[in-house]
């Protein structure tokens, strides 16, 4: 009886097979190949969601400064924050938060062209990781977007 016993502890003492293991890291790997994808689906979609609310964000601070200056800003810097303890200025309304100034937000890239008399704005994904739409809005403060690759215009159809 204890000669049965004793090859049991032997057995259990001996740890992990290697098919044992090979079939846990197979299964790790199908739930990764399940996974992955949609995370990167999750992300992009959320990636665009900001840049729509960048937009917003844009249109709305438009607004202000042509509020306070009787004129759109021409650039995203003018309507970001003045120097270190400066007061605002028409060069820097501070209207909108820093992050949006350099242009570059969560993987789009927004160009703002600007004239006395309104604005237009694009928001184009860095990567197709980032996004699979590009944006535009103007002083109508309507965000339109596009599929693809082509950056959207005035024609394309308005965010619902």
């Amino acid at each position: 009886m204890r000669v049965g016993t004793s090859d049991v502890s032997k057995r259990r003492n001996r740890g992990f097979s290697l098919i044992e293991l090979l079939i846990v890291i197979a299964i790790i790997l199908i739930i990764s190949a399940i996974a992955i994808p949609r995370i990167t689906s999750t992300k992009r979609m959320a990636n665009e969601v900001a840049a729509i609310r960048a937009c917003q964000a844009i249109n709305t601070a438009q607004i202000q400064y042509f509020a306070q200056f009787g004129r759109y800003a021409s650039t995203l810097s003018e309507l970001g924050p003045p120097a270190a303890g400066a007061q605002p200025t028409p060069d820097a309304a501070e209207l909108m938060d820093e992050n949006l100034v350099d242009g570059i937000h969560l993987g789009y890239a927004f160009s703002m062209i600007g004239t006395p008399a309104g604005y237009s704005l694009n928001a184009d994904p860095q990567s197709p990781d980032s996004g699979s739409r590009t944006f535009y809005t103007d002083h109508s403060t309507t965000v339109r977007h596009r599929y693809g690759g082509e950056p959207a215009g005035e024609t394309d159809p308005p965010i619902e």
